[in-house]
């Protein structure tokens, strides 16, 4: 038995454990810590690692970038009980709900809007499921083409600024950045990241997204205009389609979370605002937007407080168990087996990193976002960055690939909120075969921005050169 061995088998068995439904940092953190025990009783582990372990939880407690997790949640979640998200899907269905395809666009639309005010996948995926599913039904659209939608719409929020995810990769890449410079012989390294780069190279990743979405439906709605026809006078007693709308009726709708979008993602893009800073900035606007939209008490306080302290405090929980799983690999020599297999693969670092994503693609069948960033990403993205990849350019490829862990069957978070609202005649064969045009679409965005990585480069060097 060797400590190479062992930590292998300890990322097998949390692998496993995650699968079987286990609290994740409970997990993370105790399989570590078991396997530690056990590769101390072997005498392939030295227990004054450990030592640094409250070392990295100060870490994370110091590092400010995460201070805007629980504002970006609160502003989401805010944003979410003013009744944003029906007012938006009201105004676009009767923009465009008239010819065919119309329902389809206004879904994707409205999924890219709240992606940039909102980003909370779950409360997109069920807003939308609720009050656009039935009408598309209604209206004649196929099951599978309105659930692939609303899913995939939905995830939008995961990769278009500001976003969490996007946060929470923002400070592993930092370290493995500086992993990498260690790795390279360097001082310093060549190219920081911070979430601020993250968020302006991810604008345009998230926009060809919605782009490609768009395209998708409109050629659909050109060839096969049966699977997603336009509202007709039969359907006028729907609430979306009722009355028509004009341009600033639908202005007046739009500009509150336009303003916010431009208020929150401007300040960080101009460097007039840390994205902390701003995500605080966000938090006080989507509350007045609440009170001007006359959805705001103190029970709705309360809840949007709750809310955002629940999930803040999952993601830290898994971050200081992330932080033991991570140091414990790492004294088992884990990173350096992972180092030498991803340079001795054949085609070099083309070879690592496409084995890297398709790793990342596959664990999102299962996995959540989370688990990965906290689990893998810290793993592999070093040597990558090593081995000359741009960590700006790396991060956002990553952040894409874990996009698609929301829809990808057994486990697609969006597939189970969707269940979870859509009506008995809506199969759920139906929502899994729906989302896998979006699935190869994301796989398609990806292969682009590899191809063309100024996709990501390019607004980040115009800007911060």
């Amino acid at each position: 038995m060797t400590s190479e061995f062992l930590g292998f088998a300890m990322f097998v068995v949390t692998m496993i454990t995650l699968l079987l439904g286990f609290p994740v940092a409970l997990t993370i953190a105790g399989s570590a810590l078991i396997f530690a025990l056990i590769g101390d009783f072997f005498d392939l582990f030295n227990l004054g690692i450990l030592s640094l372990y409250p070392l990295r939880i100060f870490g994370v407690m110091k590092a400010e970038t995460l201070v805007a997790v629980p504002l970006f949640v609160f502003m989401g979640v805010m944003l979410e009980k003013s009744n944003i998200a029906f007012k938006l899907l009201e105004a676009m269905g009767k923009l465009f709900g008239k010819r065919a395809g119309g329902l389809g666009i206004s879904v994707i639309i409205v999924g890219a809007l709240l992606a940039a005010s909102t980003g909370i996948v779950g409360a997109t995926v069920v807003t939308m499921g609720l009050m656009s599913l039935p009408v598309m039904t209604k209206a004649g659209y196929s099951a599978r083409l309105s659930s692939g939608l609303i899913c995939a719409s939905g995830t939008l929020g995961q990769i278009i600024p500001p976003s969490i995810v996007l946060v929470l990769l923002a400070d592993i890449l930092q370290g493995a950045n500086e992993q990498a410079s260690e790795l390279k012989g360097e001082l310093v390294p060549d190219n920081p990241v911070t979430a601020i780069d993250l968020f302006a190279g991810a604008l345009f990743p998230g926009l060809l997204l919605v782009g490609l979405y768009l395209f998708y439906q409109i050629i659909l709605a050109t060839i096969n205009p049966s699977l997603c026809p336009a509202l007709v006078k039969s359907n006028h007693d729907d609430k979306v389609s009722k009355t028509e709308i004009n341009f600033f009726q639908l202005l007046k709708i739009i500009l509150s979370p336009l303003i916010l979008i431009i208020v929150v993602l401007g300040s960080i893009l101009t460097g007039i605002a840390t994205p902390t800073e701003s995500a605080a900035v966000g938090a006080v606007g989507a509350t007045i937007i609440a009170i001007i939209s006359k959805q705001f008490n103190l029970e709705i306080l309360k809840v949007v407080s709750r809310e955002t302290t629940k999930i803040s405090s999952m993601v830290f929980i898994i971050l200081v168990g992330a932080s033991m799983f991570s140091l414990v690999f790492r004294g088992f020599g884990g990173d350096t087996v992972v180092e030498e297999f991803l340079l001795n693969l054949p085609g070099g670092a083309i070879s690592a990193l496409l084995i890297v994503m398709m790793i990342i693609f596959f664990l999102g069948f299962f996995l959540d976002f989370i688990e990965i960033i906290f689990v893998v990403v810290p793993i592999v993205s070093p040597i990558l960055i090593a081995m000359g990849f741009n960590p700006l350019w790396l991060g956002v490829m990553i952040g894409i690939n874990l996009q698609t862990s929301f829809l990808t069957p057994p486990f697609g978070f969006s597939l189970f909120y969707l269940r979870g609202v859509a009506a008995n005649d809506v199969k759920t064969e139906d929502i899994y075969l729906g989302v896998i045009p979006f699935i190869a679409i994301q796989i398609l965005g990806l292969s682009l921005i590899w191809i063309f990585p100024q996709i990501v480069l390019w607004l980040p060097n115009l800007i911060f050169n």
